[in-house]
């Protein structure tokens, strides 16, 4: 068995990988004054480093099938790093936002590895505990990255933010290379050569299932949601009647360590609740969230947050949950590829298209556009999740 580590190791992976995915959110007024950009211009320095995560996610699980895991994640790790640290050195808005989809398109070599790594390495009766680290450390990296950005940014300049996670990423990716294993008991894989041939058919296959196209649907309106409320709502609380500055924006990401505390507990009430009433009740509870970020009041902007975050976390436990039930055992990575692309796309558009909102009515209309996707996500998850009579096994296999 894996040693303690080795659990770190797995720990810091998630930490590493989700550092500087959204490490630009508490910086976007700062850095709409420092480019003499528009909010959806720097808006694209998130939307860029999430789509990348998006295109790379699918086939990076059948690229990177032949090659030792461990060997994958430090490598990506590292390439996470690089581009990071080379986003200090930019001297425009393109520049930057060019090296953030570098750093997207490295991720997915962590989080797609990662997960069947341990699935590997470890007894079934202890993957359970793993994987909850895991997401723990995936959930702390978002954290930290969003307010060490926010705060070194304020304190001394955004290009110390990028070098100081840069390097926070390197010592990560040495600790990992020192820590995690190599994998011993990796199975073997019958027809390697035709695990990329297959894959268009595989897709096309799940493309069938009515209740994973929903299970995608409710996947991209997560992080759509998240990432629309963190990104936009940094305008409205840096002007008037607010006028937050880069490092009191940075303290709001205190509200991301819910997921800490919920992840864990939204398992176990999903269990007993099931999956679709599950899925409503979260969805609800980050729609009063949103709406309560209209009152002018920080302390209710603040519990609007919790709750937004606390309904964000829930959805995504019950939509990982589905998309576990409704994938056909054969097909199930590839599933989980789909999965991160609709996901990681609803991150991309989170950061562009609220801009148009914006332009309309400011905040309020940002929000009322939030809500109204997350109406959207709620009647195809209550329509499209119910369990059919026939299993659909037959239908999503591949031709």
């Amino acid at each position: 068995m894996p040693s303690k580590l080795a659990a770190i190791a797995v720990t810091l992976c998630g930490v590493c990988a989700f550092l500087e995915l959204y490490c630009t959110q508490p910086m976007l007024p700062l850095l709409a004054h420092i480019f003499h950009a528009t909010k959806t211009g720097v808006g694209m320095t998130v939307s860029a480093s999430t789509l990348g995560v998006a295109i790379a996610a699918p086939i990076f699980g059948a690229l990177t099938e032949r090659l030792p895991r461990k060997r994958v994640i430090v490598v990506s790790l590292s390439g996470i790093a690089v581009p990071t640290l080379l986003a200090a050195t930019s001297t425009s808005l393109a520049q930057l936002v060019f090296w953030r989809f570098l750093q997207g398109i490295c991720i997915p070599g962590v989080i797609a590895v990662v997960i069947t790594y341990i699935g590997e390495e470890w007894p079934p009766e202890r993957v359970a505990l793993i994987m909850s680290f895991y997401v723990s450390g995936t959930a702390l990296g978002g954290f930290i990255g969003r307010v060490s950005a926010g705060m070194l940014a304020d304190w001394f300049n955004w290009r110390v933010s990028f070098l100081v996670l840069g390097a926070l990423a390197l010592a990560g990716a040495a600790a990992v290379a020192a820590w995690l294993p190599h994998g011993r008991r990796r199975p073997a894989l019958q027809h390697r050569a035709d695990v990329l041939p297959a894959f268009p058919y595989q897709i096309q296959g799940l493309l069938r299932s009515r209740r994973l196209i929903a299970t995608f649907a409710v996947g991209f309106n997560v992080l759509f949601s998240l990432v629309g409320m963190f990104t936009w709502i940094t305008f409205h609380l840096s002007a008037a009647p607010f006028n937050l500055s880069t490092a009191a924006l940075s303290y709001l990401f205190f509200v991301y360590l819910v997921g800490l505390v919920v992840t864990p507990m939204a398992g176990y009430v999903i269990t007993k609740v099931g999956l679709r009433a599950g899925i409503a009740g979260a969805i609800t509870c980050s729609m009063t969230g949103v709406l309560l970020t209209l009152v002018p009041s920080l302390a209710a902007v603040i519990l609007g947050l919790v709750m937004v975050s606390t309904g964000v976390f829930i959805s995504q436990t019950a939509s990982q949950s589905h998309l576990r039930v409704a994938s056909p055992p054969e097909a199930r990575v590839t599933a989980a590829g789909l999965y991160l692309t609709c996901y990681y796309l609803g991150g991309t558009a989170a950061g562009v298209v609220p801009g148009a909102f914006w332009a309309l009515g400011k905040w309020p209309a940002c929000a009322g556009f939030i809500v109204a996707m997350q109406l959207v996500a709620l009647t195809v998850a209550l329509v499209g999740w119910r369990t059919p009579k026939v299993s659909e096994s037959t239908r999503t296999s591949a031709p």
